[in-house]
C-alpha cells in the first residue's frame, strides 16, 4: 500500500530518513579539522590534473592542460563551498533539512544538473566579457584564461574564509576581464556587458528581496494573523506550492535545460502555468489530508511548508549545477580547445571529462568546506523558519525568470542573500508595525526606547555589511588580482 504524501507520518519517515545522513554531520566536522579538508581538497586538484593528462593524451601542450585542469578543479571547490549554500542554506535554517541531509541533497542534485543539463555552449567567457581576437595569439589567450581561473578560486575561497557569500559568475567575470585588460588594454573588453554586470548588484538582491518579502506578506496576512490558521492555510498553501511549482518549472525549462532543449521565455512561462495549475489541483486534497488534527498555531503551519521547501532546494541545486559548472570549467574548456587546435576565437564546447571535474568538484567542495556558509546564509543573517524559507527560494525562481525576460544578467548568489535580508527586514517592518498600532489603541502600557528598539532588530547589521562590501569589490578585486597573476605568467614564460 502506498503511503500518502499528505500524511503527517509521512514527514515522520521522511525525518527518519534524512536522518540516516547524520554521519554525513559527523564527518563534516571531522573534515573541518585543520589540513584534513585541505589535504582531501589537494589529493582530488592532482587526480583532475592526472585525468587531464590521460583524455588529452600525450601533447606539446599537455603540461598546460593539466595545469588548466587543477586550477579548475580548485575553482569547483570554491563553488561547491561558497556558491551551494545559497540553495540549501535556507532549508537548513528552517530545520527542514539537517546539515548531512543537505549535503547528501546538494551533492546529488548539484552533480545531477551538471552532467545532465550542463555543459551548454559556453560564449560569454570568451565573446561576451571580451574579444578574443584582441589577445593576438592562441598562447596569450591561454595565460588569460589561466590568470582568470587562478585569481577568481583565490578570491572565491578568501570570501569563503572570511564568512562571506559571494558571486562566483562575478568572480569569474572579473577575472576574465583583469586578464584581458593586462593583455590586450581597456578596448578589449565589452563594457556594455560589464555595465549590466554591474547593475546586478544592485538589482539581483533588491528584485529578490523584494520578492521574498512580498509572499511573506501573502503568508502573514492570508494565514498567520487569520483566526482560523489551519483553515486558511488550507485555501492558501496549495496556491502557494502551485506558485513554486509553475516557476521551478518555468525557471527549469528556461535555465536548467538547455542542453537537453532549447526553450525560449514564452514556452517556458506555458510550462510554468502548467505545472503550477496541475500541481495546485493535486495539493488541495494532500494539504486537507495533511492538516488534519493540526492545531490552530504558528508552530502547526511549519509542518505543511516542510516538503516543498526540501523539494525546492533540490530542484535549485539542479538548476546551479546546470549552470554554475561552467564557472569552473568554461574557462579549462576554453584553454583545451585553444591547445588542441589553436581555435580560440570561435564557441567553445565543454568536453564530458572536463564537466566531471568541475561537478565533482563542487560536490567536494561542498562536503569540505560547506557547512560554514550554510550556517552564514541559514540562521546567522536572520531567523528563519519554513515559511520564510520557502519566501526566499521561491524569490530565487521568479526573480531569474524576470531577469531574463528583462535581458539582465543576475547572480544567484545575490538572489538568495537579497531574499534573506528581504524577509528579516520586512519582518523588522512588520514587528514596527504592529507595535505602532498598539501603541495607539494602549499608548500608556506599550513603550520601547532606543536601547530596546535596537536589540529587537531582527537582521544582523554586522554581517550585511560584511556581505555588501564582499560583493561590491569581487569584481574589481578578482580583475586586480588576475592582471598581477597574468604579468607574471608572462614573465615566467617569456
Amino acid at each position: 500500500m502506498t503511503q500518502n504524501l499528505g500524511d503527517p507520518r509521512h514527514l515522520e519517515t521522511l525525518d527518519r530518513d534524512l536522518e540516516r545522513y547524520s554521519n554525513l554531520d559527523r564527518l563534516s566536522s571531522y573534515t573541518s579539522r585543520p589540513l584534513v579538508g585541505p589535504g582531501i581538497s589537494l589529493v582530488f586538484v592532482v587526480l583532475a590534473g592526472l585525468s587531464a593528462m590521460l583524455f588529452f593524451g600525450q601533447d606539446t601542450n599537455t603540461a598546460i592542460v593539466v595545469i588548466a585542469a587543477c586550477l579548475g578543479a580548485y575553482m569547483a571547490l570554491n563553488i561547491g563551498a561558497n556558491d551551494v549554500a545559497n540553495n540549501v542554506g535556507p532549508a537548513v535554517g528552517a530545520n527542514a533539512l539537517s546539515m548531512g541531509g543537505a549535503i547528501a541533497i546538494a551533492v546529488v542534485f548539484e552533480s545531477a544538473g551538471a552532467l545532465i543539463a550542463g555543459g551548454d555552449v559556453i560564449s560569454t567567457i570568451a565573446k561576451g566579457i571580451i574579444a578574443p581576437e584582441s589577445m593576438g595569439t592562441a598562447s596569450v589567450f591561454v595565460w588569460a584564461m589561466m590568470a582568470a581561473l587562478l585569481s577568481a578560486a583565490l578570491w572565491v575561497n578568501l570570501a569563503t574564509w572570511v564568512g562571506a557569500p559571494v558571486s562566483t559568475t562575478h568572480s569569474v567575470v572579473g577575472g576574465v576581464m583583469g586578464a584581458g585588460i593586462a593583455a590586450a588594454g581597456f578596448a578589449a573588453v565589452n563594457w556594455p556587458t560589464m555595465g549590466k554586470i554591474a547593475a546586478s548588484w544592485v538589482i539581483s538582491p533588491v528584485l529578490g528581496g523584494a520578492i521574498a518579502a512580498f509572499f511573506l506578506w501573502i503568508i502573514k496576512s492570508r494565514i498567520i494573523y487569520r483566526d482560523d490558521k489551519i483553515a486558511a492555510a488550507r485555501t492558501w498553501v496549495p496556491v502557494l506550492v502551485g506558485i513554486m511549482a509553475g516557476a521551478f518549472g518555468a525557471y527549469l525549462a528556461l535555465k536548467g535545460l538547455k542542453k537537453i532543449i532549447k526553450i525560449d521565455m514564452s514556452s517556458a512561462l506555458l510550462i510554468g502555468v502548467a505545472v503550477g495549475v496541475v500541481v495546485w489541483m493535486m495539493m488541495i486534497p494532500v494539504i486537507r489530508k495533511q492538516s488534519q488534527g493540526l492545531e490552530n498555531r504558528n508552530k502547526s503551519l511549519k509542518v505543511l511548508f516542510g516538503i516543498p521547501l526540501i523539494v525546492s532546494a533540490a530542484l535549485l541545486c539542479f538548476a546551479h549545477g546546470a549552470n554554475d559548472v561552467a564557472n569552473a570549467v568554461g574557462p579549462l574548456a576554453a584553454i583545451v580547445q585553444a591547445s588542441q587546435s589553436g581555435d580560440f576565437v570561435n564557441t567553445v564546447s565543454i568536453p564530458f571529462w572536463v564537466m566531471v571535474i568541475g561537478a565533482l568538484g563542487i560536490s567536494f567542495g561542498l562536503f569540505l568546506f560547506g557547512p560554514k556558509l550554510i550556517r552564514m546564509v541559514g540562521g546567522q543573517i536572520t531567523k528563519l523558519n519554513p515559511m520564510r524559507a520557502y519566501c526566499v527560494a521561491l524569490s530565487a525562481a521568479i526573480t531569474v525568470i524576470l531577469a531574463s525576460w528583462l535581458g539582465l544578467p543576475v547572480s544567484s548568489t545575490h538572489i538568495a542573500v537579497g531574499g534573506v535580508f528581504g524577509v528579516g527586514f520586512f519582518r523588522e517592518w512588520d514587528a514596527e508595525r504592529r507595535i505602532r498600532l498598539a501603541r495607539l489603541a494602549m499608548p500608556d502600557q506599550i513603550s520601547y526606547g532606543p536601547e530596546e528598539r535596537r536589540r529587537r532588530k531582527l537582521v544582523r547589521r554586522s554581517h550585511v555589511m560584511t556581505i555588501l562590501a564582499a560583493w561590491v569589490i569581487t569584481v574589481p578585486a578578482a580583475a586586480t588580482l588576475s592582471a598581477v597573476i597574468f604579468f607574471g605568467i608572462t614573465q615566467v614564460v617569456g
